[in-house]
Parts: C-alpha cells; sequence; structure tokens
C-alpha cells in the first residue's frame, strides 16, 4: 500500500525528513468518534514520510500515485481508500513537512486546499 520500503531497498543513501509539523493534528482526527478507521494509516503515513527525502512534488507522486499536486508546495493524500483527505506543505529544502488539514471529504470540499 505504501511502496517507499521498496524506494528505500533500492537507495540505502537518505536523508530522512527532519520534522513534520502538527502531529498533533493527524491524533486528534482518528481520536473523533467515527474517524477511528484512520489511525492506522494515518500512523503508516507518519512513518513513512518521516524516512523520505522527497526533493519535489514529482518525486511524491512517484510514491503516492493517488496524491494530488496542489500548488504552493501542497499536496493532498488520500487516507482509507479516499474517505479521508490529508494536505500537507513540503518545505522540501528544509525536509519539513507541515500538516494542514486532515478530514473528510465533505469537510475538505469547504476549504480552500491552495491556502489552508
Amino acid at each position: 500500500m505504501f511502496p517507499i520500503r521498496e524506494q528505500m531497498k533500492k537507495n540505502r543513501k537518505f536523508v530522512e525528513m527532519k520534522n513534520i509539523v502538527s502531529v498533533k493534528t493527524l491524533k486528534e482526527h482518528w481520536e473523533k468518534a467515527g474517524r477511528e478507521d484512520s489511525e492506522a494509516q494515518l500512523k503508516v503515513w507518519y512513518q513513512e514520510v518521516k524516512k523520505s527525502n522527497w526533493k519535489s512534488p514529482n518525486e511524491v507522486k512517484q510514491i503516492y500515485r493517488s496524491a494530488s499536486i496542489i500548488g504552493d508546495n501542497r499536496i493532498a493524500f488520500n487516507i482509507c481508500g479516499n474517505k479521508y483527505r490529508l494536505i500537507v506543505k513540503i518545505n522540501y529544502e528544509s525536509q519539513w513537512v507541515f500538516i494542514r488539514f486532515v478530514g473528510t471529504h465533505e469537510e475538505y470540499d469547504k476549504i480552500d486546499a491552495a491556502t489552508i
């Protein structure tokens, strides 16, 4: 499901993402009633992103083919078979990931993904 493990096996020389900001946002999401099903996938996403070394949005798309490039270094990931959306902003030079939003599609439709 998350193919970054295969990439890591091929390329052993990795510089990991230095920081993922607002991990608390992920936890708050899966602790909401009815969203417990997202916990395992969000934890896997977190662990795999922490081990990544992306240099561009296109590198993210190579690993997460269903992710959407929004612009301004923002990426939307599908969680739980697209039941939820996770939006992050990535600083590729500093290797920082900023979690901007996680929620249902209905909630996603009410925000501006390009500016959140």
